[in-house]
């Protein structure tokens, strides 16, 4: 298929004129959609990201006519969804003009070159202020870009805004916020995850083509899986961490959040890289990631942890599991269980990082806190020094036991999540944790499954794989060895071509 200029049609929405594209009926993209007739006009901003970005290459559309047409998503969609802390519209507008113009030029970047992208607002952003979704730090504006920051810029991505998030990243639903809860735009009445729900919420409503994330205890994960989005927690070390507002130093990752896996590797190519700057960072040789997702996955040894990972399921979950490692076993050599070495527990290795940081703060204006983040901060600093050394040794420990398992397997897999979104209002409650430090909120039947891939330091993805009876998404996540990225994104991608689920898109009004 070959788009001309010509073919695009211009269209208002909510006051801003919004790029569409006319597809042919045997178009990749048109098959891509999201249950919109073969040759219906397509919103630009539904395109995955690859796609866009195919079609820049191909001087088909242009980088502001892609942030013209997010920008209109955004206006259309963010008052429900509050899933923005700041668009940056005129910035925006500036970079996608200069990158319109290197591209005119000859000069192509990359694969992110003109492509819009959104961060969560804990990630640093120089002269954009950079909140962590908190009265705390609702006025400040850094001075210098976070690492990862400065990578997509030097990639050519355009920033479109700062996303809303759990109060410091320190829970699992994005309810707990300065700014007010983020809305699943599966169900405006249920969390989307967290914390990095806005960023999941953003992809899902088609706001921009990829956000940044992060992951402690599954901050990724959990909302990609709750709003039926990719999600990649990178191996710890493989992304820096500099200039990231942090949860806990031990745990800390940051990763794309996607429409489809190969818009995750294009990301992960873009953020990937030694920083020796940044101390938890690792120098290991960064692949081509866009290239690794078509590896042949026929070879491959899949194990299924069962134990803790598929106690206590909600039956649909486990249904829509079950079929996608039917899916998996037609897809690699052997699919068989395997048992993983026990994680510990995550509360003990964060509550002393988490007090650390917040100690200014918490001691001298408590009050600027969210009731939920100030009782968990508070909490925390009352954790045992000797029960936090020796849960950080745990760690040390158990990411050298991990390795043994990929002896034996080349991939973990296990649910995302036990259970879907809860509603906003009515969030479960969380069992008390040791110390009586309460874990994050909306963490009981989620960071079981999720926070112990933090402890293992491995990377992990979440991909989209069934939707409940109430058309809630459900998330399939895999698991391998330190820096096997390339061979996480391989399987994710032959699963996601077998499947048709991360084609689904919430229906927004």
């Amino acid at each position: 298929m070959t788009l001309s200029r010509r073919d695009f049609v211009m269209t208002g929405v909510t006051g801003i004129a919004a790029p569409l594209v006319r597809l042919e009926p045997d178009s990749p993209y048109a098959q891509a959609t999201t249950g919109r007739p073969s040759g219906q006009p397509t919103d630009l901003a539904t395109l995955t990201l690859k796609q866009a970005s195919d079609l820049l290459r191909r001087k088909a559309t242009s980088p502001v006519e892609l942030i013209e047409a997010c920008l209109a998503r955004i206006d259309r969609h963010n008052g429900a969804l509050n899933a923005f802390i700041s668009v940056t519209r005129e910035q925006a507008l500036a970079a996608a003009r200069d990158a319109e113009s290197e591209l005119a030029r000859g000069r192509r970047r990359g694969p992110l070159h003109g492509i819009p992208i959104a961060l969560k607002d804990n990630i640093d952003t120089s002269g954009i202020r950079t909140t962590a979704a908190s009265a705390v730090f609702k006025d400040r504006v850094p001075a210098e870009d976070a690492a990862v920051v400065a990578r997509l810029k030097q990639a050519g991505a355009v920033l479109l805004g700062k996303l809303n998030l759990h109060e410091f990243a320190l829970g699992g639903t994005s309810a707990v916020t300065y700014f007010g809860p983020v809305h699943n735009p599966w169900a405006l009445d249920r969390v989307s995850g967290g914390s990095s729900g806005g960023s999941a919420a953003a992809v899902a409503a088609d706001m921009c083509f990829g956000a940044l994330g992060t992951d402690t205890g599954g901050s990724i994960r959990i909302p990609a899986s709750m709003c039926g989005i990719v999600g990649l927690k990178p191996t710890y070390g493989r992304v820096s961490n500099r200039g990231v507002i942090p949860m806990a130093w031990t745990l800390d990752h940051v990763g794309p959040m996607c429409k489809s896996v190969a818009d995750a590797a294009l990301m992960l190519t873009a953020i990937a890289g030694y920083d020796g700057l940044d101390p938890t960072s690792v120098d290991v040789p960064v692949a081509d990631y866009s290239r690794a997702i078509r590896t042949d996955t026929s070879k491959l040894r899949v194990g299924v942890a069962r134990m803790p990972f598929f106690e206590n399921l909600d039956p649909q979950v486990g249904k829509a599991v079950a079929a996608a490692i039917d899916v998996v076993r037609t897809l690699t050599a052997t699919v068989a269980d395997v048992e993983l070495p026990p994680a510990g527990n995550v509360a003990d290795v964060w509550n002393a990082e988490i007090y650390a940081y917040h100690r200014p703060w918490i001691t001298t204006t408590p009050e600027l806190y969210q009731a939920a983040t100030r009782t968990l901060i508070e909490g925390a600093g009352r954790e045992s020094s000797v029960t936090y050394a020796d849960a950080r040794r745990h760690v040390e420990v158990v990411r050298r036991e991990i390795r043994k398992v990929f002896a034996r397997v080349d991939l973990i897999i296990t649910p995302t999540q036990r259970g879907t979104a809860p509603l906003i209002a009515a969030p479960q409650a969380p069992p008390a944790g040791r110390a009586g430090v309460p874990p994050p909120p909306g963490a009981a039947g989620g960071l079981v499954n999720t926070a112990a891939f933090d402890i293992y330091g491995l990377p992990t993805i979440s991909v989209p794989c069934g939707f409940s009876a109430s058309g809630l998404p459900i998330g399939l996540q895999i698991s391998g060895d330190h820096f096997a990225e390339s061979t996480v994104l391989a399987l994710a991608h032959a699963y996601e071509e077998a499947t048709a689920w991360h084609t689904r898109r919430p229906t927004l009004t």
